[in-house]
């Protein structure tokens, strides 16, 4: 997952880092945890649970939210955050604009633009 501005973030380590020390922000559809990193590029993960559907619903979902990311957020926000997006229950019965509208929502919130 490379975008322009963006790497991915891989490794069960880093995630879990993200989660232990980073700072979260929620709505109905996503959480997303940030966490100032030293490098001068951000890293992204996304997180879908088992609970929210099978495995082609878990990765529409995925998709979604990469996209999402990739239009609107990926080089328009400050440099040097690992950046974990979980994506809840009630993403699996909505439109992608709306996945859109909450991940703007999310980023306004936490500061990032």
């Amino acid at each position: 997952m490379n975008f322009k501005e963006t790497q991915g973030l891989k490794k069960d380590s880093d995630f879990r880092r993200v989660y232990r020390q980073g700072k979260s922000v929620a709505n109905r559809l996503l959480v997303m945890y940030t966490l100032p990193n030293k490098s001068e590029k951000n890293r992204v993960g996304i997180s879908v649970s088992k609970k929210v559907g099978k495995a082609n619903i878990r990765n529409k979902a995925r998709r979604r939210i990469k996209e999402s990311y990739r239009l609107n957020i990926d080089g328009s926000i400050k440099s040097g955050y690992d950046i974990v997006f979980i994506a809840r229950v009630a993403i699996k019965d909505v439109e992608y604009a709306d996945i859109e509208k909450a991940m703007k929502h999310l980023v306004k919130k936490a500061n990032l633009y």
